[in-house]
């Protein structure tokens, strides 16, 4: 055992190496712990300094301490920073020549490196341990522990054979650390890596500097633009899910006078070090990323993170956010959000073990009810990981306390939720107890005999959204509780025993009112507060008054001239010229010249009378690869060549190559799109859709669902839709 050092002596080193005069929160207790020689499980939040608990023993205990690390950007991270200090390091991944790799290694043999980091798959091979063999080890830190979960958000399965790996070394200490541990999280880790007995350090997930905002997925390039340029000097993050998108957003940053830079793992390791280095020293403002970056990075003044894309979890969100404010100070994490996001994500997982695609959908539906949900988001994310946020709201630091949503009489929807987990008997999930309180013919629920059960069917004509949201909102007050050992699955609470014995009034947010719509985009404050989308009110209702009539004289309807989103951002930017006019969302050279004018002028007279500063900073360039795309597409359509075979050409989603065909179709260019649509419907099953564009007045896609949809599929919806406004625009 060794000799426990008091906190004088642990202050001395922490001033010596890393500057601090004292500890934060549990950092002296879990140094302590360990170099006592016991186990430790340690679960804090990014930026309350998780890396100190394991490198501050490391540098002042004999022997090489080995930290087992997912991701080389962390490693490579983690060592200059040591390096820095004057402390031997040394990392072993496949990035390294043959020559490096070696070097390290005899480093480590002769005992000259205080921190040795390696990957799960480098530690998992038979040579790799019988090197280690040659090595003293002093402790072995395993770092975002959570990867040993199935129900963790990074998931890898060589985390799971960690533990019978070392078992074939001697006994030395394990700590496991991790910013991300759901109580079902971390009873996995304990349980794989057989450190019950270890002492557990757990810190609050409350990050007070954190401002979350959900908005509407509906056109966020310019949003993200406009708030990029409007913060110059603050480095952030904006993560997308794939390498295509990444790549494109960067290049459209930079387009547009924005110092960003890729980073996936598609890149070779030098190109990803290079942009790493170069967002540390704060060459590069922006890095656009897969959720390969950010783990580890030391970077303590990131001001914004932005999800362009949903998260696979609500664990992936908190972790990625996380990267924000880890000084203290300013952080505004904002994530864009569609549904149809979660559709495409769960199609990704069809290829994964039946196991692993149920707990990945859990997770993913997890996070839609999350970025759908009028309730505090404070709140919501302190829950999901177990611990109480005492506060009913959280004051301006989210999007729904600083703009709360209604709140509605929600007790006799409480009543039949908690009847139903009751009456049968706790043992299954929200789903599943929708469809009996919906009155659902499913064969499960006539095989459990619950078609018998007095709450089946007592509530046929409510919403499923809803119910989705009064379970959530029954969660997050304590009414019910998950199961820790089968997921998804919804136990009565006391709380709730005790409403289901003594029911009372209950109010709860009516979070329905989360329906992104065209005209919603950009309306919403974004980044702390700033109104991105507070067009001109005036402008804007004398440009729609012009539409009007513009489409009257042509008899047609007012969107066939322009989108209405078009008419908001000319009340934006203030267009006083055909070239300003042809940067408009939805606007391209064709409808500038067909329709503008009168707009423009229109502009340009309100301008001058009301000496309006036009913000000319603010107009959004596309790159080159937009218009590779625009040209190809329309080629291939003038071919007839079938829509499933052009997004494989462009690798590319069917749902991505819609909107990039609506975006040219809407922007003045004409397509014949016919070939297409009479592969799937005959002509007048076409002219019955063409029929409600003529009379609806309105383009909206989720409207025409929501009124056709028992009738005709999305695809056929939007095909037709896109068809009619290119034969109808002049």
């Amino acid at each position: 055992m060794v000799a426990t050092i008091t906190g004088t002596d642990l202050r001395r080193p922490l001033k010596k190496y890393f500057g601090y005069d004292s500890f934060r929160g549990k950092q002296e207790e879990i140094i302590q712990n360990l170099m006592s020689g016991r186990d430790g499980f340690v679960i804090m939040p990014t930026g309350a300094g998780k890396s100190l608990c394991y490198q501050l023993p490391a540098l002042i205990q004999p022997g090489t301490a080995l930290v087992v690390s997912p991701l080389i950007a962390l490693m490579k991270n983690q060592v200059d920073q040591m390096h820095s200090f004057g402390v031997e390091a040394g990392f072993l991944n496949s990035s390294m020549s043959r020559s490096d790799y070696e070097a390290v290694k005899k480093k480590a043999v002769k005992g000259r490196l205080k921190l040795l980091y390696v990957a799960p798959e480098t530690l998992c091979r038979e040579d790799f341990l019988e090197f280690l063999r040659g090595v003293n080890i002093s402790f072995v830190a395993i770092d975002e522990a959570h990867c040993i979960s199935e129900w963790g958000h990074d998931f890898r399965p060589e985390y799971r054979r960690i533990r019978p790996m070392l078992n074939k070394l001697p006994r030395v200490p394990i700590i496991a650390l991790t910013a991300t541990a759901t109580p079902k999280v971390q009873q996995d880790i304990i349980h794989n890596l057989q450190i019950e007995e270890a002492s557990v350090f757990k810190t609050s997930f409350n990050r007070t500097n954190l401002y979350y905002e959900v908005r509407p997925k509906i056109n966020p390039v310019p949003q993200v633009v406009k708030y990029i340029k409007q913060n110059p000097g603050k480095s952030g993050i904006v993560y997308c899910l794939s390498r295509k998108k990444v790549e494109e957003l960067a290049e459209l940053f930079v387009v547009n006078g924005i110092k960003a830079v890729p980073y996936h793992a598609g890149l070779d390791s030098e190109t990803r070090s290079k942009h790493q280095d170069m967002f540390l020293s704060e060459e590069a403002q922006v890095v656009v990323a897969t959720i390969a970056f950010g783990m580890g990075i030391d970077k303590p003044d990131v001001r914004f993170v932005i999800h362009f894309d949903v998260p696979k979890s609500i664990e992936s969100y908190y972790q990625e956010t996380g990267r924000a404010g880890r000084d203290g100070l300013e952080g505004v994490c904002v994530l864009f959000y569609q549904f149809s996001d979660v559709v495409k994500l769960e199609k990704f997982m069809k290829e994964k073990p039946l196991s692993e695609r149920e707990a990945g959908k859990h997770l993913l539906y997890e996070m839609a009810a999350f970025a759908e949900s009028g309730v505090c988001r404070r709140k919501q994310i302190l829950h999901y990981f177990g611990e109480e946020f005492e506060d009913s709201r959280c004051g301006k630091m989210c999007d729904n306390c600083r703009h709360p949503r209604p709140f509605y009489d929600a007790t006799q929807h409480v009543t039949l939720a908690l009847r139903a987990v009751n009456e049968t008997g706790g043992r299954f999930g929200m789903n599943y107890l929708v469809s009996v309180l919906r009155g659902s013919q499913s064969q499960q629920i006539k095989e459990l005999g619950h078609d018998q059960l007095s709450i089946f069917g007592a509530a046929k004509d409510i919403d499923e959204k809803l119910w989705k949201s009064v379970f959530g909102q029954l969660l997050i007050h304590d009414f019910l509780a998950k199961d820790i050992h089968e997921y998804g699955v919804l136990k009565l609470a006391p709380k709730g025993l005790d409403y289901l014995s003594d029911p009372f009034t209950i109010q709860f947010v009516d979070s329905l009112s989360f329906e992104p719509t065209e005209k919603d985009a950009g309306m919403t404050p974004m980044a702390g507060g700033e109104d991105y989308k507070a067009y001109d009110k005036t402008l804007f209702d004398m440009l729609m008054k012009l539409r009007k009539e513009t489409a009257q004289r042509h008899d047609l309807p007012p969107y066939i001239i322009f989108l209405e989103t078009s008419i908001e951002d000319m009340a934006t930017k203030y267009p006083t010229t055909l070239a300003e006019f042809e940067n408009i969302v939805g606007v391209g050279k064709g409808k500038a010249e067909k329709f503008g004018r009168p707009f423009v002028e229109l502009i340009a007279k309100y301008v001058e009378e009301q000496e309006v500063v036009k913000p000319v900073d603010f107009v959004v360039k596309t790159s080159g690869k937009n218009s590779q795309d625009k040209l190809f597409i329309i080629q291939q359509i003038d071919r007839r060549t079938p829509l499933e075979d052009i997004a494989d050409l462009r690798d590319m989603s069917y749902e991505e190559l819609l909107e990039k065909i609506e975006q040219i179709v809407y922007s003045g260019t004409k397509l014949n799109l016919k070939y297409q649509l009479r592969e799937i419907m005959d002509d007048e099953r076409i002219e019955e859709l063409y029929d409600y564009f003529r009379s609806s007045g309105s383009d909206d896609l989720e409207a025409a669902i929501q009124k056709l949809g028992a009738d005709f599929t999305k695809e056929e919806i939007q095909l037709a839709r896109i068809q009619y406004y290119s034969e109808n625009a002049i």
